[in-house]
């Protein structure tokens, strides 16, 4: 199992006065830190609002690029229905020549709506749009003179798209929530999964992976090929107890006021309770703990390939984050190899 970060970007930790140069001068150096300490991978999502610094994750993975070695750098996810295929492309593909080959893209329909409005898009359109965008975005990636024509974006006609990614092929996951008929897109389509479980228990998507693998089977895809990732909050510290004190108070801050957006009711105590459990989604405690919590989430799934940990959380300052990335590095995935070699 490979084990990574994502982030939103967000200006939220630890201060209320830290400002968007110093906030993004910290997650580059949490990218780093991740890199020194071995985890596998390092995403940036993509929002459109004022307390997220990651309209462009292409531009911050490139800066990430230029200051890391080994860890592989991605998207969590692009919004692909509002991008151009065209210039998503270029700009990973461009990732790729930077960081000598270790850029990814996960791409998404998006929970967040913000960018319909903001790049002259209908809801109306949500699948359609995402669906037409996915057919050309695979198509450039296999080709370097792509014709193509559909209804939200103009005809390409043997037109050479550069520059052209290192890859042979280039990574590209499909990120979805709890939709089946995405699930079954991306088994027919081939393409490695990476599943957002914010809340609830995993084992509950298990029907949603059986149909995404059963899918990519009557595709013709070998097992190996349909790789599965989870994206969940979470956040390591010394003992479970000291990650649960820092980590609760940002945490119902965060989704409360999220929850306040969607229509959820407020975070409690007891609830928080229940998804640190065992078979709760949350990826909260000490090393032992998370660890054990990372192969059950495999199990429940029938075999996890990659887990990243959202950390953005109100609560958490920098070092504590530095301390969880180098905990994650030193303990836990040494203790999820163990089991998973």
């Amino acid at each position: 199992m490979e084990i990574g970060i994502d982030s939103f970007a967000s200006a939220m930790y630890g201060s209320k006065t830290l400002t968007s140069v110093d906030a993004m001068e910290q997650l580059l150096d949490r990218i780093v830190q991740a890199d020194k300490a071995g985890l596998a991978v390092y995403g940036i999502g993509e929002h459109h609002k004022k307390e997220f610094l990651d309209s462009a994750p292409a531009v911050i993975l490139a800066a990430a690029a230029a200051r890391t070695k080994n860890i592989r750098l991605t998207s969590a996810v692009t919004v692909l229905s509002t991008s151009d295929p065209v210039r998503v492309y270029q700009n990973f593909a461009t990732l790729d020549l930077i960081s000598k080959g270790r850029a990814e893209l996960v791409v998404g329909r998006g929970s967040a709506i913000e960018s319909y409005p903001l790049f002259g898009f209908h809801l109306n359109d949500y699948d359609e749009l995402f669906e037409e965008k996915l057919e050309l975005l695979l198509q450039i990636r296999e080709h370097e003179f792509v014709t193509w024509s559909g209804k939200f974006r103009p005809s390409l006609q043997n037109q050479p798209v550069y520059p052209r990614a290192i890859q042979e092929e280039f990574p590209v996951w499909l990120g979805v929530g709890g939709t089946p008929e995405s699930f079954v897109r991306a088994g027919s389509l081939g393409l490695p999964l990476m599943i957002a479980v914010i809340g609830g228990e995993t084992a509950n998507f298990r029907p949603l992976v059986d149909l995404y693998r059963e899918a990519g089977k009557r595709a013709g895809f070998e097992p190996e090929q349909l790789k599965v990732g989870l994206h969940s909050p979470g956040y390591v510290a010394a003992t479970d107890e000291e990650a649960i004190a820092n980590y609760y108070p940002g945490y119902a801050q965060l989704w409360t006021k999220v929850g306040r957006e969607r229509g959820w009711p407020p975070v409690t105590k007891d609830r928080f309770d229940t998804l640190v459990a065992p078979k709760g989604v949350l990826a909260v405690g000490g090393p032992e703990q998370v660890a054990t919590k990372l192969l059950r989430h495999s199990e429940a799934l029938g075999g996890v390939d990659r887990f990243t940990f959202q950390m953005d959380n109100a609560g958490l300052t920098h070092e504590q984050l530095l301390r969880s990335i180098e905990l994650i590095g030193k303990e836990v995935i040494p203790r999820v190899r163990m089991f998973t070699r």
